[in-house]
């Protein structure tokens, strides 16, 4: 059957035109994998995670020492939302906004809403994965850049610490953060900056080896609590890298994924990974940077802002146009247009119902903190 939404390219990419302007700093941010683009909804696909290699002496001989095997890990990704938005319109409301020389323009409109509504969803999956952030840098409460760009010098040291690449770190900022960055003489002053780009139109620079992004959709998180005091519970205490802490002392303890934890004088913020209200504690890897001892006091840190510093490969997302059976459906024409900022690419079908057309605009998507080690919570 021939394609009958030729005629509507034209329309669809004014809507797409009107998408690509939308405050969508984590999707062009992220890594799309094409390896999971052709999974079904809820298929288990396995990303590969290579070790840390070990150093071995090297001993002259007439062969190789046998060595060099390696166990290769993996996490789970998976398309898990399949989501449209409708738009529908019959015989007498085509005609009454035809006559006016509307019916185009609303109808472009529409569609720039429905995917707005697609990129806001997918925007805010990403954001909500800030709970599997290796640690945190700031003050919860404070929105960063407040006089100086050494926030950005921070986050960077934990990714950094951690191993993180630097040739592709990303860090995407709630707009507060943004207008903080605004206002800063280093940036707006063009004999500093070395451009007026901040000062004229208000371009974001790269800080510190990060590509500097805004997004409407970063989250705030809400602290949990507890009653009385968490202490660490291990007599033989806990080395650095432990991620399991055992805890006693408090009861009624309601904590959060993604709370913000410090154990006694170290200034080191560690995110929690899930939910808890038991023994143990569970942090996110590298785990402790530290050692702790037996009974350190454990501190729940206030509710903040999420911005997210990490290096592209970290987080990866899938996005793909909606299964159709084989053979199509009962659409009559089925067209693709790809927004060229998020590089997501929408389906939208025709339907032909009595006296009237419904009109679907779809996306498939999944995405996944793949490297927990390679992200960091920039409070705020």
């Amino acid at each position: 059957m021939a394609n009958t939404l030729t005629y509507l390219i034209p329309t669809l990419y004014e809507a797409i035109d009107v998408v690509s302007r939308e405050i969508t700093g984590l999707i062009p941010a992220v890594a799309h994998n094409a390896s999971a683009e052709r999974a079904a909804l809820n298929e288990s696909i396995l990303v590969p995670v290579t070790p840390s290699n070990e150093l071995y002496d090297i001993t002259p001989g007439s062969t190789p020492g046998d060595n060099g095997d390696q166990t290769i890990g993996n996490v789970e990704l998976k398309i898990t939302k399949s989501k449209m938005s409708p738009v529908r319109w019959n015989g007498e409301e085509q005609l009454g906004f035809g006559n006016n020389g509307t019916y185009n323009v609303v109808l472009a409109q529409q569609f720039a809403q429905a995917m707005r509504a697609l990129v806001n969803s997918v925007e805010a999956d990403l954001a909500a994965l800030y709970v599997g952030a290796s640690r945190a840098y700031g003050t919860a409460g404070t929105t960063p850049f407040a006089s100086t760009l050494g926030d950005a010098a921070q986050v960077r040291k934990i990714l950094v610490d951690n191993g993180a690449p630097t040739t592709d770190l990303q860090l995407v900022l709630d707009t507060a953060a943004g207008a903080n960055l605004r206002s800063l003489g280093n940036l707006t002053k063009a004999n500093e900056a070395a451009t007026d780009a901040t000062l004229r139109r208000g371009v974001l620079l790269d800080l510190v080896g990060f590509a500097v992004r805004e997004s409407a959709q970063i989250k705030s998180h809400t602290a949990g609590s507890s009653t009385g005091t968490v202490t660490v519970n291990n007599a033989s205490n806990y080395a650095a890298g432990a991620t399991s802490i055992a805890w006693d002392t408090a009861t009624a303890a309601a904590l959060k994924a993604g709370d913000v934890l410090t154990f006694g004088t170290d200034a080191n913020k560690y995110v929690l990974s899930a939910d808890n209200t038991a023994t143990p504690l569970v942090l996110n890897a590298p785990g402790l940077i530290k050692g702790v001892n037996d009974n350190t006091t454990v501190a729940i840190g206030n509710g903040y802002t999420a911005n997210l510093a990490f290096d592209r490969q970290a987080i990866q997302l899938v996005s793909r146009a909606p299964a159709m059976p084989e053979g199509g459906d009962a659409a009559d024409g089925v067209e693709y247009v790809t927004d060229p900022v998020s590089g997501l690419t929408f389906q939208v079908c025709l339907y032909r119902e009595y006296r009237r057309v419904k009109f679907e605009v779809g996306l498939a998507w999944g995405c996944k903190l793949i490297k927990p080690e390679h992200c960091a919570i920039l409070l705020g």
